[in-house]
């Protein structure tokens, strides 16, 4: 399994356009000065290392120590305070950006999500490279390209290159808190809802399937959660999986250049949950995976209720007749959203919204296909009580309330996560179908995953 993984992420690498080396393994955090060295520091530039008080504490010390070995220039470093916790807004990222211009440095970012995407925004901004040096395998945006980022009230995930340099030591990552391996387990779980959505996708011909994208993405993903009871007692050698399926993920959204192969509506719930500040008053925060995690069997346990329906049998006439016009979609919008967020929701809606023409040629071709198009979608789901069962072995949320939610908190993000990307998912073909708010009843009724 190793040797197949190290061919796959030296696939990705070969096509990925902004990453040249990942080193994944025990003790290499000792070899990390050389590493950056000779893939960043080739012309005398030097480094300047950006962490928080904590990961500061676990690794970024020795990186700071490792490249100064290494013959590397150093700047101060600059590290965060650990209280209150950094967050991914675009005035952290100023305060990088400036400090990256006034000083010449390269940055090295030491951290998980938060200081990656930060450092990874602000080299972006400049035009450079930059390293990471991984301290949790909590999420798989280390190797990916774009930073998702607060701002005015809206998330959204800004483009900029991927780093040229990962780095991730297993013994570091299998020492953090474990919330940060559930949470990089919640994140990786969405992969299997994900890939559905984009067979569904793909067969409407909105997002073709990246052949290579899509092998990076979801050969792992079995083997990566195979062992959550494992990870939840810190076994470094079970982190492997995890951490190469993350980076991986990553290295697929370089490939694809978006975030299509790692994610589809399931993040969708995470994205709205922390722009209302979801547990952002807890110590530490309430991390992106875990809300991931609820969002991702909330949409599987959606896919099963779909699955009941017969596409085939659908009367697309009926369908087609009571299809609201796009004046009633946007003001249905602005019910549910308001500010800066309902202009993006109605934006972002009418990019994947069709007239009743286009409808029915949607509906047609789904019902033509889906003989063949459900088995394959079948196939790619976990049934959501086995994934819940997971989840929790994990140390990962696996009911609302883990998360400060009610049931009927997910039941009114359905529609919301619907709106808030022009991404095409099974919410957009139900919603279509004339089933939407009939499936999401069913998957809170009586006898359902969270009752």
């Amino acid at each position: 399994m190793r040797a197949m993984t190290n061919q796959l992420i030296a696939r990705g690498l070969a096509a990925a356009s902004d990453t040249d080396v990942v080193e994944v393994g025990r003790g290499v955090l000792a070899a990390s000065g050389t590493i950056l060295r000779d893939a960043l520091f080739t012309d005398d530039r030097p480094a300047l290392v950006v962490a928080d008080d904590r990961t500061w504490a676990a690794a970024g010390e020795a990186v700071h120590a490792a490249l100064a070995a290494a013959g590397v220039r150093l700047v101060e470093p600059m590290v965060f305070p650990g209280h209150p916790v950094l967050y991914a807004a675009l005035e952290n990222c100023d305060t990088i950006t400036a400090r990256l211009e006034e000083s010449g440095a390269v940055g090295v970012a030491v951290g998980s999500g938060t200081v990656n995407d930060l450092v990874k925004l602000a080299s972006g901004r400049l035009g450079q490279p930059y390293g990471v040096v991984g301290t949790a395998a909590s999420m798989d945006g280390y190797s990916g390209f774009g930073a998702p980022m607060s701002s005015e009230g809206v998330k959204v995930t800004m483009p900029c290159p991927a780093p040229r340099v990962v780095i991730i030591d297993l013994d570091v990552a299998a020492a953090a808190p474990p919330a940060m391996v559930a949470s990089g387990y919640g994140d990786l779980s969405a992969k299997i809802p994900a890939g559905a959505d984009w067979i569904l996708a793909d067969a409407v011909g909105l997002d073709p399937i990246d052949p290579l994208a899509w092998e990076l993405v979801q050969s792992g993903v079995s083997d990566a959660l195979s062992r959550p009871e494992a990870l939840a007692a810190g076994d470094p050698e079970a982190y492997e999986g995890l951490v190469s399926g993350l980076v991986l993920s990553g290295l697929a959204m370089q490939v694809y250049r978006g975030t299509r192969p790692a994610s589809g509506a399931e993040h969708y719930f995470s994205h709205l949950w922390e722009l209302d500040h979801l547990g952002a008053d807890l110590d530490p925060p309430l991390s992106h995976g875990h809300k991931v995690a609820i969002g991702t069997l909330a949409m599987t346990a959606f896919y099963e209720r779909f699955l009941a329906r017969d596409v085939v049998a659908l009367d697309v006439d009926a369908a087609v007749a009571r299809w609201a016009p796009w004046e009633e979609v946007e003001a249905e919008i602005r019910t549910r959203f308001t500010g800066a967020l309902a202009d993006h929701a109605v934006a972002e809606t009418r990019v994947k919204y069709v007239d009743r023409s286009g409808l029915a040629d949607r509906l047609n071709r789904f019902a033509r296909s889906w003989t063949t198009l459900r088995p394959r979608i079948a196939s790619q789901l976990v049934p959501a009580d086995t994934l819940q069962r997971m989840l929790g072995a994990a140390g990962a949320p696996t009911t609302p309330a883990d998360i400060g939610l009610t049931a009927a908190d997910v039941a009114a993000t359905f529609p919301k996560a619907m709106y808030y990307r022009s991404r095409y998912t099974v919410l957009d073909l139900a919603r279509e179908a004339g089933w939407f708010s009939e499936l999401v009843d069913e998957v809170f009724a009586p006898g359902g995953l969270w009752t």
